[in-house]
């Protein structure tokens, strides 16, 4: 498929999201937004695709919303239009692009990997919070969450993702100030695993993709990424042991367990076969079903 503001690749497995307006420091337009989204079904779809890596071409990751045009939908670093919102057909009648991602992020069955080549501020930065790994180069010399600073206020659902992932009282600080931070800080926060020299980002990013896709089960891997995020709103860990019994009584009655024992008594690379289009339980996605998770 043809993108006019990303670039769609599958690599041995892996696909690659290069956001690509370089010369517009990749700034964010509601076509680059429809074009993820695009990209994220057709990833999620493919069970070819174990996991997905996001970055930038150029210099920067993304600048935040495209200024230039009345088009731009999506805060940033400097969005101050009434066209950061855009309408919907949905009970809520306005709904932020950046969080249209985010949420959908959030439903990928694939693990997600951000590969922040350089500077992200505004949707830059609140988009790679759905992600799963974050890595930075030490390029990367500007990131905030600028939109006190702008006159407007924080959206991609990073009012949700960022206190999870820094905490409250540092999330606080970062919404409510505005600042700018790099790479160095951003690792020393949490908000990155790891920040490498600019030659080594990609490569990173195609290491843990790798690992991913030779050794784990696809299956094991939906599960568990979901349990990962769903019990960080849970209300009591019997929530997180209900759904880690249920999960683990359908894994050790499939195939793949039994491949993964076998595998490791016969010390050579695993060979599953379960596919996350035909082989998800039952009662996947659980979070979705309303007497979840007392009925499991």
């Amino acid at each position: 498929m043809n993108f006019e503001q990303i670039i769609y690749e599958v690599e041995d497995r892996v696909a690659i999201i290069t956001l690509n307006r370089p010369d517009a420091m990749n700034a964010w337009t509601v076509t680059m937004m429809n074009e993820i989204l695009t990209a994220l079904d057709l990833a999620d779809e493919d069970d070819e695709v174990r996991a997905v890596i996001f970055t930038g071409a150029g210099r920067a990751f993304c600048a935040g919303a495209d200024l230039s045009s009345r088009s731009s939908k999506g805060a940033s670093e400097g969005a101050s239009s009434n066209d950061s919102v855009v309408n919907t057909s949905s009970t809520h009648a306005t709904r932020d692009t950046a969080g249209r991602v985010t949420l959908r992020m959030f439903e990928m069955k694939k693990p997600l990997i951000g590969a922040i080549n350089g500077n992200a501020v505004g949707v830059g930065m609140t988009m790679p919070l759905a992600m799963d790994i974050r890595i930075a180069s030490e390029a990367a010399g500007k990131m905030g969450f600028v939109f006190d600073r702008r006159g407007i206020t924080p959206e991609g659902c990073s009012t949700y993702f960022l206190p999870r992932i820094v905490g409250i009282s540092l999330a606080a600080e970062l919404i409510l100030t505005g600042r700018l931070f790099n790479a160095k800080e951003g690792l020393e926060m949490g908000l990155f695993s790891r920040v490498v020299p600019p030659e080594e980002l990609m490569n990173t990013a195609k290491a843990i993709a790798r690992d991913i896709a030779d050794n784990t089960s696809a299956v094991s891997t939906v599960l568990a990424r979901q349990m990962l995020w769903q019990m960080l709103t849970a209300r009591h860990p019997m929530e997180a042991h209900i759904i880690e019994s249920k999960a683990l009584s359908h894994m050790f009655r499939a195939s793949d367990a039994a491949e993964g024992i076998m595998s490791f008594m016969e010390k050579r690379p695993p060979r599953f076969k379960l596919k996350p289009s035909t082989d998800l339980p039952d009662f996947y996605p659980w979070w979705e079903k309303p007497d979840c998770p007392e009925e499991l």
